[in-house]
């Protein structure tokens, strides 16, 4: 019986020196009056859980409308909602450092930690990492490598034929999406498809492990210290999967094509612009260099480009006025086919949609974590946040402020990106509104960091949609299904079950 009263008075004290520890970090805290969820003001474990069950950019929305523009997180973070400072806190200086919950997606290969430009912390190594392989990211570049995108759409096309098209089978279009994105990605920067369209399935299980790895990304990207003791522990490493293996498939690709050298036939791809950086100048790029380059690719570049496809078929296919519209104007723009971007891009109604889709479902759905400088940042009410205070915006909040995007910010409505003609505005007055709204968008980011890829989804998006809504006629299985959708830092949507066929004027 002592001993049992020893540990339960071991037990309690433990507990006492705990709480204490809370209440002293609680009123200490320099961001103690900032509102938010009372158990996020004391430990990083609300904010883990919430991550965890999988929604957490609806949490963030729930809050910021009960507290405002500013929401305290954890107890040294503050999600920020305020468009004016959207400037401030993501600009082309670079002076708000990213936070430590992006190392979490640095990978381990061996006992080699390989950063990217998208995990490393640093502005100069970002800079530096940058420089040598941003060109071929060019809106420009991007263009002569067009054929390639025609190539796997016209592969994507015949494969809708043959596999929904001619049997009347139901389409998952959100599995295929994925597939097409990830084969535009192994096109682009391996010179073939990954192979997912052609096996209809994920033949090499690196889809599943990159949502594995995600799933763990975002949730230990919470508490960034547990990382060091599960996916690289130096023993053995603990968890599910992490991006390790999709590093060690890109070090395989580099492996082969510098083996086959010379022997390399065909056009040139994003790993031949890689490896011949490295023979030119090897102090600029060796082959760790050249495996973070490509992870950035085949990681960042085909989920969030599926995203924003499944978005805009799942949107455009639950309002038939918004539907109609858009074969309409596809139907009347006498296309040529392959749809080239150049023609896709310039039709302004394709241009709403793909906007508002953007707008309505951004792909990242956690706040972009951002540490504060030693100039500390001043909120709208005057409220100072000081310096290493982790802040950030979340496009899911942004993108909802209905000054920013009107009154209806929570619908989908691709007319709010064009002139309200019927209401009586004029040009002078939609294009303030216009750039309000674009200078409000965080779908790629925003500031020195924003996304390397994204004129890589914006081709192939533009191009694929116009090319699907001009050829096909396409319908939800049930007409009242709602899909699924998981948050781990990309915000994965599943079960858009659809039947296809081709358009009737096709037919006839």
């Amino acid at each position: 019986m002592s001993l049992l009263s020893s540990f339960l008075q071991s037990l309690g004290c433990l507990l006492l020196v705990i709480s204490a520890q809370f209440l002293w970090t609680y009123i200490r805290s320099p961001i103690r009056n900032i509102p938010g969820p009372f158990f996020a003001k004391f430990t990083h474990l609300w904010r883990f859980f919430d991550v965890y069950a999988g929604r957490p950019e609806l949490t963030q929305q729930i809050l910021h409308e009960k507290y405002g523009y500013a929401v305290r997180l954890g107890p040294n973070v503050v999600s920020i909602s305020d468009p004016k400072l959207l400037r401030t806190m993501y600009n082309t200086r670079g002076d708000f450092l990213k936070s430590k919950f992006y190392t979490v997606n640095d990978t381990k290969v061996g006992s080699q930690i390989i950063h990217n430009v998208f995990s490393t912390l640093s502005n100069e190594w970002h800079s530096a990492a940058l420089r040598p392989i941003q060109k071929f990211y060019k809106m420009s570049s991007l263009l002569a490598q067009e054929p390639l995108i025609n190539h796997t759409i016209e592969a994507f096309c015949k494969r809708l034929d043959e596999e929904f098209v001619n049997t009347g089978k139901t389409c998952k279009m959100d599995e295929w999406m994925l597939f097409f994105a990830w084969d535009v990605i192994g096109q682009l920067t391996f010179r073939r498809p990954m192979g997912f369209m052609d096996e209809g399935r994920d033949h090499s299980g690196l889809l599943s492990t990159a949502d594995k790895a995600l799933d763990y990304f975002a949730a230990i990207g919470q508490i960034p210290e547990l990382d060091h003791w599960l996916a690289k522990n130096p023993i053995r490493p603990i968890g599910p999967p992490s991006f390790d293996s999709a590093a060690i498939f890109c070090a395989q690709q580099i492996a082969e094509r510098q083996q086959a050298g010379e022997k390399s036939s065909g056009q040139p791809d994003m790993l031949d612009g890689f490896l011949e950086i490295k023979r030119a100048t090897p102090e600029v790029m060796d082959d760790n260099a050249i495996v973070g380059a490509l992870l950035v690719n085949i990681l960042a570049g085909a989920d969030t480009t599926a995203i924003l496809l499944r978005a805009i078929v799942y949107y455009t296919l639950k309002n038939p006025r918004v539907y109609k519209k858009l074969q309409e104007e596809l139907g009347n723009a006498n296309l040529s086919q392959p749809v080239t971007y150049a023609a896709a891009s310039a039709l302004p109604y394709l241009d709403a949609v793909v906007r508002e889709s953007a707008r309505v479902h951004p792909g990242v759905g956690l706040l972009l974590e951002r540490i504060v400088p030693a100039s500390g940042l001043t909120l709208s009410d005057g409220t100072i946040v000081p310096p290493g205070t982790i802040v950030g915006m979340n496009g899911w909040v942004i993108h909802q402020d209905k000054q920013i995007f009107g009154q209806d910010a929570a619908s989908f409505n691709p007319d709010r990106w064009l002139r309200d003609v019927a209401s009586g505005e004029t040009e002078e007055e939609f294009q303030p509104r216009l750039a309000m709204m674009k200078a409000a968008d965080l779908t790629f980011g925003a500031g020195n960091r924003i996304c390397l890829g994204k004129n890589i989804s914006i081709l192939e998006t533009y191009k694929v949609i116009a090319t699907l809504f001009l050829n096909y006629d396409m319908s939800f299985v049930d007409p009242q299904m709602k899909w699924k959708v998981q948050n781990s830092w990309f915000v994965r949507q599943s079960g858009i079950d659809i039947n296809i066929r081709k358009r009737r004027s096709l037919r006839d």
